[in-house]
């Protein structure tokens, strides 16, 4: 088998990794400690910072909020551009501690991927 197709055999053949859920405010921190959550597709990019607030820009407007840690979910509140969103709590999940994944509605709902930098 050539070597390229042998390259391509053993990546499809590789699975990605997991997520896996964050559990708790501590695991938490230590992920996003000095880190910037980005989704490039989406140009956004956000700091949540231990002390409760949410800052950055999404698709050229300001982001804003506050975040607390509540039963398991992360819990926000956020204006984008000026517009209010509604009170939320998510489910973290982290893929090898360099991306995280929260899905609204307690992880009943959509979800949205941001890398770690």
């Amino acid at each position: 088998m050539p070597r390229l197709a042998l390259l391509f055999a053993l990546l499809i053949a590789t699975p990605a990794a997991a997520f896996d859920r964050v559990t708790n405010r501590t695991a938490f921190l230590t992920l996003i400690s000095d880190k910037t959550l980005s989704n490039r597709l989406y140009q956004i990019s956000l700091t949540v910072s231990p002390s409760g607030v949410i800052t950055g820009e999404a698709l050229g407007w300001d982001v804003t909020g506050n975040w607390t840690w509540k039963n398991g979910f992360f819990c926000r509140d956020m204006t984008w551009g000026g517009d209010a969103l509604p009170y939320n709590c998510q489910l973290v999940e982290t893929r090898d501690n360099r991306e995280l994944r929260f899905t609204s509605d307690q992880g009943q709902g959509e979800s949205a991927s941001f890398k770690l930098r």
